[in-house]
């Protein structure tokens, strides 16, 4: 064997490792952040109907916080009793034996990854930054905290205002004039809307910070968003309609005031990221 071939054996070897030892490293992110899910599922699990009855099913309960701050705020607005909500009526069923028994598995699982996001995210952070330079870190200077932020404060508003308005237009609406058909869900189809409402809710509001990454590396611009506005007005309109289930105009329009006030807060970042960019880039040049 030639020198020339032994090396190139050789550094073909250690490429093959350097890949090998990142798969080893993503598999121990992935069974940290699946720890953290099973952990917290489980303390979920041993407290599963004090959770239900005061957390999930929150929103359709008469006497949750947001039918009278809704009620109040629609009062000083002037609105009289426009956005105040009648309490929902409803019995959930389950049509097998242990539908209650595996819900119960799904509520803790769902729960256990909503808590655990910022970990999650921590790790998946963990595995991604080794890849960036020293230029690429300097910008993303508290990004847990942020992502978490906005991904929480979008799952509240998910959970506190949509999913009121959702489940009470959805549980109310009569398909017949004669009240012959009578609204009786499954647990399971209620889970279902209650999570597509509060992670999509929580997915929406990641716009700002993802945003001002994109701006950082620069692949969206000022002049980009300012030429789009048009457009991304009428994708928050169609994502305003899909986060929510029900085809209510008001229901969509408080969905949509949040995303678009994002949009105009990523605006205003990707301006200020630009600019900074801009004028470090003018002092590198003179």
């Amino acid at each position: 064997m030639t020198t020339a071939g032994f090396l190139n054996r050789r550094n073909q070897g250690k490429a093959e490792m350097a890949f090998v030892d990142h798969l080893e490293a993503l598999r121990w992110h992935i069974i940290r952040s699946l720890l953290a899910v099973i952990i917290i599922s489980i303390i979920i699990f041993i407290k599963i109907q004090w959770v239900f009855d005061n957390v999930i099913a929150g929103p359709i309960n008469p006497n949750f916080i947001s039918y009278k701050v809704i009620c109040s705020l629609s009062n000083h607005l002037g609105l009289g009793n426009e956005l105040c909500l009648p309490p929902v009526e409803i019995s959930m069923q389950t049509t097998t034996f242990g539908g209650q028994f595996f819900s119960s598995f799904s509520i803790a699982f769902i729960g256990g990854l909503i808590a655990a996001f910022p970990y999650i995210f921590w790790e998946f952070w963990r595995f991604v930054k080794p890849a960036l330079n020293a230029k690429e870190i300097k910008g993303t200077s508290f990004i847990i905290f942020w992502v978490s932020f906005f991904f929480f404060l979008g799952s509240a508003f998910g959970y506190f205002v949509l999913g009121p308005f959702t489940f009470n237009f959805l549980a109310t609406f009569q398909v017949s004039a004669l009240n012959m058909v009578t609204t009786r869900p499954t647990i399971n189809d209620y889970i279902d809307n209650l999570t597509n409402v509060i992670i999509g809710c929580g997915i929406a509001f990641e716009m700002p910070v993802l945003t001002y990454a994109l701006t950082k590396i620069g692949i969206v611009t000022p002049q980009f968003l300012k030429r789009t506005r048009k457009y991304a007005i009428v994708i928050l309109l169609v994502i305003a309609a899909v986060i929510t289930p029900s085809p209510d105009w008001y229901s969509q329009t408080i969905v949509f005031l949040p995303l678009f006030a994002l949009y105009e807060l990523s605006a205003y970042l990707c301006r200020k990221v630009y600019k900074s960019k801009v004028e470090k880039d003018n002092k590198e040049w003179n």
